[in-house]
């Protein structure tokens, strides 16, 4: 459905400093749909803050033009039929099949190649069999496919809870449903209405679904957002997850940098971790644990925070990063335990003891 809801006109291809087309390795290939886009660090496979998250935005028509609108604070180069132009800040430029962008000038370059181009699929195959082409790579790619298809299902969504609204209000009042027009339709609305609008004490407290942005208010009832997960007086926080951006935790969340002791466990390398060392606190200490394999990476994703009556558990789905926490359908497991009396020191529970051997396992330097 996501797919069928915005027609693709072309696609963003990375190229070399050199122009020659294979890829740079550090931009994925970016599909351009008609109507607005967004191009922005996410697109990115090395994290570059010169990029800002809304870098560009693109709005395709159907005869192939694109309008362009710098959104971030630096400037871009348009390369068109020759002539190489400087684009600032909250200026426009309009681009069309085979011009390139510098996103950054002198660096992430990418040319647009409409979809009626022969040669795009030769081209793109190219791309994909290339030296330079990652498992990195291979992974922004489907990461921002996966961003798009979400973005469009979201607004589907939105169309269709509009169009049902309308269609409500604008309903004659005698062809509107009773609820008591035949047996058993009054308890069918009542349950429908759970189902569509539960209320925040129905549901158990340690399940929850994360905050989406985007969609009706109705959808996000008893809806969480990061802020509401770390909160309080947390004097240990050890957050465990694959992808991590500091820059984006800090700012969605400020309470951790009051918390003393920040514990991170991740599976980045490369680039991301350098970048990640240079955006932490100092306090903070960045962990990537050992695989018992040559291959994988380490996607554990739950926080540990210890407060001075307990320690909370939290066990989730989403990667620490804006797309994953405001604009997928994500969900979380969150439990508060108290500090054991000296009456029950002893006892152990099957939890405890899976937890305490996992946590072992990470085999984290004292």
């Amino acid at each position: 459905m996501a797919s069928a809801s915005r027609v693709r006109l072309g696609t963003l291809v990375p190229l070399t400093k050199d122009n020659a087309g294979s890829s740079n390795g550090s931009v994925s290939s970016i599909p351009i749909f008609q109507g607005p886009n967004v191009v922005g660090r996410d697109h990115l496979v090395v994290v570059d803050k010169r990029i800002s998250r809304k870098h560009l935005s693109l709005h395709a028509s159907t005869d192939g033009s694109i309008e362009v609108v710098v959104e971030g604070p630096n400037p871009i180069i348009v390369r068109s039929k020759g002539q190489r132009r400087k684009v600032c800040a909250k200026e426009t430029a309009k681009i069309a099949h085979g011009d390139v962008l510098e996103l950054i000038p002198g660096d992430y370059f990418v040319k647009y190649v409409d979809m009626g181009d022969e040669h795009v699929p030769m081209h793109l195959s190219d791309l994909m069999k290339g030296k330079r082409y990652s498992e990195e790579h291979g992974a922004a790619v489907k990461r921002i496919r996966q961003i798009m298809e979400d973005e469009a299902l979201a607004k589907t969504l939105q169309e269709s809870f509009a169009a049902d609204d309308a269609a409500v209000s604008g309903m004659p009042s005698g062809q509107k449903i009773s609820s008591h027009d035949s047996a058993g339709s009054s308890e069918r609305n009542n349950d429908r209405t759970h189902s569509v609008g539960p209320l925040k004490d129905m549901l158990p407290l340690t399940f929850r679904l994360m905050h989406v942005q985007g969609l009706p208010s109705w959808t996000n009832t008893s809806s969480v957002t990061i802020q509401d997960v770390i909160q309080g007086e947390v004097l240990l926080a050890v957050l465990s997850n694959y992808m991590v951006d500091i820059d984006w935790l800090l700012t969605a969340c400020p309470s951790l940098r009051k918390v003393p002791h920040v514990l991170v466990l991740h599976g980045q390398d490369g680039a991301s971790l350098e970048l990640m060392k240079k955006l932490k606190p100092a306090n903070w200490i960045l962990h990537r644990p050992p695989l018992p394999i040559s291959f994988g990476t380490h996607h554990s994703k739950a926080m540990l925070l210890v407060y001075p009556q307990g320690i909370r558990i939290v066990v989730h789905t989403a990667n620490l990063i804006h797309v994953d926490w405001n604009y997928k359908s994500q969900g979380l497991w969150m439990q508060d335990f108290p500090w054991k009396d000296t009456v029950d020191m002893n006892k152990k529970t099957a939890f405890e003891n899976d937890l305490v051997d996992y946590l072992s396992a990470l085999k984290v330097v004292k």
